[in-house]
């Protein structure tokens, strides 16, 4: 909403994320932890809210069209930019335990956003 450029129409994308954890030691196997273990956690959160979902603004005027003709969507408080989705996948993987340093979040091979804390 309100985006003045060709974004402001509806769209969808096929991202890639880049998901980056730290520690100040390694476990007993040489890992700061098993990368099965995060990809298991993100597939969860993707295939719960984001795969096959219309993010939306919670302000959107076409969300009741969408209750009407019972169609998945996901109201958010913020816009659902990259950089936006790439907060809700950071703090999903920091409130699941895993000590995440950044997310990065690829919508072509040459634009990315990120979002990490200090």
């Amino acid at each position: 909403m309100n985006h003045q450029g060709k974004c402001r129409n509806l769209h969808g994308h096929s991202v890639k994320a880049a998901i980056s954890v730290k520690h100040e030691q390694l476990n007993d196997n040489g890992m700061v932890c098993d990368f099965s273990d995060i990809r298991e956690c993100v597939d969860q959160f993707i295939e719960t809210h984001l795969d096959h979902n219309f993010l939306l603004h919670e302000d959107d005027p076409i969300i009741p069209a969408l209750i009407a003709n019972n169609e998945r969507y996901l109201a958010i408080k913020a816009h659902p930019t990259a950089e936006v989705i790439s907060k809700m996948i950071y703090d999903y993987i920091k409130a699941a335990g895993f000590n995440v340093a950044k997310v990065v979040l690829w919508e072509t091979a040459s634009a990315s956003a990120c979002y990490e804390e200090n």
